[in-house]
């Protein structure tokens, strides 16, 4: 099955077709460096990290460019808010960006550009565009004509004049049209600026993207991607400015993720829902976020509430307890092999189903449904049938390719322990094996008992007793 994504831009599932072989330049729009990033944020990180790790297990060289915006009105703001230099604001929190993202199992982009080091291309990009009569400065301002581009509009499949007719108010005099974006901003007293031949400034954010892109990319990309939220008026206007100069389509594919509401409602700090990935690593295992994200077509809007958040955790909890089964079968297997032929097409048929699931534009969803049909063949199997093992055997490696490099699990049912844990409960382990010979029966059942009101939970096999996290 060929892999088929949906492209915002012509609004069908395409086939995916790089273009240069198997080569694919994709860049997702990364994160505006002022406050520590929220759980919305947290949605397109996730997905486009399983999709290009998908990609590179489909056997496709990735170039994954992922930026960071450093330089923004709201981080000059919250600087002057803080009295300090906005560097200070842009490092604390990109900082706090790569902390999180490692945490909930992000992998590192191919490249993180920043866009203070690409000051340089962003004012040749403008050049460009003034040269070309695509843009236009006025009082150290420089706009974008999009009167200049025919196809402004085509990402969002926004009609031109009802956007000019809502634009109305407020309106910049100083622009030729209300619509017409900044791709250069003159410098107010205090902010930080660099020189420009318009005077001193910082670049539009629109602008920063696509010359990062570029730089690190292509001229035309393989996969723009970022949340629906961007389409317009971010990726719409990095289209026309970076199409209007280079004459070529910016990029092939545009992949965008659903938008994200707390308990119902839209995320808001007024309302007091705003979370911030931060905080919510102190309450939940970051891979329970992973699979909320996964548990759901990432086209698809999601709601983030303690329930799911349950239905989460206790998905994870299904294949750690499966994961934990076949690894203590395997370690305490004292006999080969034998290979099964029915077991062997049965994981096999699973594997083709999350493949062809994750072909269907990345659908995560109907993936994670095969999963769970592999735990649950795991669970019903007898542990002790030698024919099992072939079974057990390859459940593991689809587990670990496609569960760990591919989806970004972890199946590791001692989630809260370190070496010292786990001598402490193999003592206690011990203790109740020999309370059981000493038919101190009472003794035995404290333990376990005890144990389980802790959240483990103690299972006798033939070959000793193992313990696990309920």
């Amino acid at each position: 099955m060929a892999l088929k994504v949906y492209n915002t831009l012509n609004r069908k599932k395409e086939e995916f077709v790089p273009i240069k072989d198997n080569h694919v330049n994709f860049y997702v729009c990364g994160p505006t460096v002022y406050d520590y990033f929220h759980i919305g944020n947290a949605r397109p990180l996730i997905m486009f990290d399983v999709f290009r790790r998908y990609l590179e297990y489909r056997g496709y060289d990735v170039n994954y460019i992922v930026n960071i915006t450093d330089i923004d009105d709201k981080i000059i703001n919250r600087a002057e808010k803080e009295g300090v230099n906005f560097k200070v604001i842009a490092r604390k929190f990109t900082d706090a960006f790569f902390d999180g993202a490692k945490k909930l199992g992000v992998m590192p982009a191919t490249v993180h550009p920043r866009a203070t080091d690409n000051i340089d291309g962003m004012l040749e990009l403008v050049k460009k565009l003034i040269d070309k009569s695509h843009a236009y400065e006025v009082d150290g301002n420089v706009y974008f004509d999009i009167s200049s581009f025919p196809g402004y509009g085509k990402l969002s499949g926004r009609d031109i004049e009802q956007m000019q007719s809502g634009a109305r108010i407020n309106v910049d005099e100083r622009k030729n049209n209300p619509l017409d974006f900044a791709l250069w901003k003159s410098a107010k007293p205090g902010e930080p600026s660099w020189d420009s031949p318009w005077g001193p400034g910082r670049p539009g954010w629109h602008i920063e993207c696509s010359v990062m892109s570029m730089k690190h990319g292509n001229k035309t990309l393989d996969i723009h991607a970022g949340g629906q939220d961007l389409i317009f008026p971010h990726h719409e206007n990095e289209i026309a400015q970076s199409e209007a100069a280079n004459g070529v389509p910016f990029s092939k594919y545009w992949l965008h993720n659903g938008f994200l509401d707390i308990e119902g409602e839209k995320m808001s700090k007024s309302l007091g829902n705003f979370l911030t990935v931060k905080d919510i690593l102190t309450k939940y295992d970051p891979i329970v976020i992973r699979i909320f994200f996964l548990l759901k077509h990432y086209r698809s809007p999601i709601d983030f509430s303690e329930e799911r958040i349950k239905e989460a955790k206790a998905a994870l909890d299904r294949l750690r307890n499966a994961y934990h089964k076949i690894e203590y079968v395997l370690n305490a297997a004292d006999a080969e092999f034998t290979h099964d032929e029915n077991s062997d097409n049965q994981i096999e048929a699973y594997k083709k189903g999350i493949e062809d699931a994750m072909d269907d534009d990345f659908n995560t969803a109907r993936a994670m449904g095969h999963f769970f049909d592999i735990a649950k063949g795991i669970n019903s199997l007898d542990e002790h049938d030698k024919n099992a093992f072939s079974y057990i055997n390859a459940a593991k490696q689809i587990f670990d390719t496609l569960g760990t490099k591919v989806f970004g699990l972890t199946f590791d049912t001692q989630k809260k322990t370190d070496d010292l844990s786990n001598d402490l409960m193999n003592i206690i382990i011990e203790i109740r094996q020999n309370a059981r010979a000493e038919k101190n029966w009472g003794l035995a059942d404290l333990v376990r008992n005890r144990l389980q009101e802790i959240g483990i939970v103690l299972e006798d096999h033939t070959g000793g007793t193992s313990w696990k996290y309920i």
